[in-house]
C-alpha cells in the first residue's frame, strides 16, 4: 500500500464560512468491527510522553482516541467522568491526565488509546534522527554523539485558526457521515475519517483541537472568503418537470464530488506514501504515513490511518507540512541516501557542497556541522 485509498466515502457540497471551506465525506455504510471515541484531558498545559527508556517529549495534548475492536460498540465508548449530555449531545470522556505512556497504548480489552496527530508528527521530527554513523570530518561531535537531537516543530490549535471553529459550530452534519476535509483559502489543511457516523458526531467538536501548521494559520488569517457551491442548470431548455429539476440537482452534486476529489484533494489523494506499522488490531491496522517530500510542488501531509484486512480507510486525520518542513524532509532524505557524505549529497541534489551547507544550516541543523 503506498497510497491512500477512500473507497466508500463520497463528497458532499461544501460549505463555507469566511476563507474556511468544510467537506463532508459520506459513508455507503460504516465500517463494521470497529468504533472510535474520544478521551478529553481536562488540563490543556503541556503533557509529557514517554518513548521508552530515557526518551520522552513535551506538547500540549488536548485529547486522546480510543479505538475499540470488541464489538462492544457504544458500551465502551465512555468511561471516566462524564462531561456534556444534559443538551442532548453525546458525552464527552474527562480524564485528569499530564503523563502520557507511549503514543498508542493497549487499553483492556480490545481497545487501543492513542494520541491523535502525534503519531504522524513523531515519524516526522525522527526522520533520521540518529543522524550521521560515520564519523565524516564534515559533521561535529555532537551529531554523532546525539543525532538531530532536539528537534521541535511548532503547531497551533485549531481554535486559534480563524474562523474554524465557528465554521465547525454552524457546520450542517449530513445522514451518514464519517468524515470532512477542511480548507483555509482552498488550500487543504486536514482530512479526517472515522469508522461510523454516530463516532463522527461525538468527534466533530474535536476538531479544533486538533494541531494545525503555521501555513493554515496564516491562510485562515489573510485570506479573502472563497466562493460558495452553488448548483447551476445548464443553458438550453429547462428541466421541464419536478423530477427532472431533481435530476439535474443530483448531476451538479455528482460533478462537484468528481471536481472535488480531482481537483482540491487531489494533491492528498494522488501523492504516494511511505507507511509505517504502529499497531496491529485485529483486522485492522494503525498507520503513520510520510510524503515523498518533493519541494516546490503541491501541498503535502503527514499523518496516520487505521486500514482494515482489505485497505479500506476506515480512520484518517492529516496535517499539512509547510514548504520549508517538505525542504528540511528532502534535505534529511538526500543526506541519509549519501550516507551523510556532503559530497554525495551535493552530486545527488545537482548542486556545489558550499550550497548543501547552506542548506544544512538554513535548516537549522547548524550545531551538528563541525568545522565547515
Amino acid at each position: 500500500m503506498n497510497r491512500l485509498e477512500l473507497t466508500g466515502l463520497t463528497a458532499r457540497p461544501a460549505q463555507v464560512w469566511g476563507g474556511i471551506r468544510l467537506v463532508p465525506l459520506v459513508r455507503e455504510a460504516p465500517v463494521e468491527g470497529l468504533r472510535l471515541h474520544e478521551e478529553l484531558y481536562a488540563e490543556h498545559g503541556p503533557g509529557v510522553v514517554d518513548l521508552g527508556p530515557r526518551a520522552r517529549y513535551i506538547s500540549v495534548i488536548p485529547h486522546g482516541f480510543v479505538a475499540d475492536w470488541s464489538g462492544g460498540g457504544e458500551r465502551s465508548a465512555a468511561y471516566g467522568t462524564q462531561l456534556g449530555g444534559a443538551d442532548g449531545r453525546p458525552p464527552r470522556t474527562a480524564r485528569l491526565q499530564r503523563h502520557h505512556h507511549r503514543m498508542a497504548r493497549r487499553k483492556p480489552g480490545d481497545r487501543l488509546r492513542f494520541l491523535p496527530l502525534h503519531l504522524a508528527l513523531e515519524g516526522y521530527l525522527s526522520l533520521h534522527f540518529g543522524g550521521p554513523a560515520t564519523a565524516w570530518e564534515e559533521w561535529s561531535r555532537q551529531a554523532l554523539r546525539d543525532g538531530l537531537s532536539p528537534r521541535a516543530e511548532a503547531a497551533y490549535l485549531g481554535r486559534s485558526v480563524r474562523g474554524l471553529g465557528d465554521a465547525l459550530r454552524v457546520f450542517e452534519i449530513h445522514p451518514g457521515q464519517c468524515g470532512l476535509m477542511v480548507y483555509a483559502a482552498d488550500a487543504l489543511a486536514a482530512a479526517f475519517v472515522v469508522p461510523h457516523p454516530e463516532d463522527y458526531r461525538l468527534l466533530h467538536p474535536s476538531l479544533v483541537e486538533d494541531l494545525y501548521g503555521e501555513l493554515i494559520h496564516q491562510y485562515a488569517l489573510y485570506g479573502a472568503p472563497v466562493p460558495e457551491f452553488t448548483a447551476r442548470i445548464p443553458d438550453g431548455p429547462g428541466p421541464g418537470s419536478l423530477a427532472g429539476l431533481r435530476a439535474a440537482a443530483r448531476e451538479q452534486v455528482r460533478e462537484w464530488a468528481e471536481a472535488h476529489d480531482t481537483l482540491f484533494a487531489g494533491e492528498l489523494l494522488d501523492s504516494s506514501y511511505a507507511f509505517d506499522r504502529v499497531y496491529r488490531m485485529g483486522s485492522f491496522t494503525l498507520w503513520r504515513f510520510l510524503p515523498p517530500f518533493r519541494p516546490g510542488g503541491p501541498g503535502q501531509h503527514i499523518g496516520e490511518t487505521i486500514t482494515d484486512h482489505r485497505g479500506r480507510v476506515a480512520y484518517l486525520k492529516t496535517f499539512r507540512l509547510s514548504e520549508a518542513q517538505i525542504r528540511r524532509g528532502h534535505l534529511l532524505h538526500r543526506l541519509a541516501a549519501a550516507d551523510w557524505r556532503i559530497a554525495g549529497a551535493a552530486e545527488a541534489l545537482g548542486t556545489t557542497e558550499e550550497e548543501v551547507v547552506r542548506r544544512i544550516r538554513s535548516a537549522g541543523f547548524e550545531s551538528l556541522l563541525g568545522g565547515v
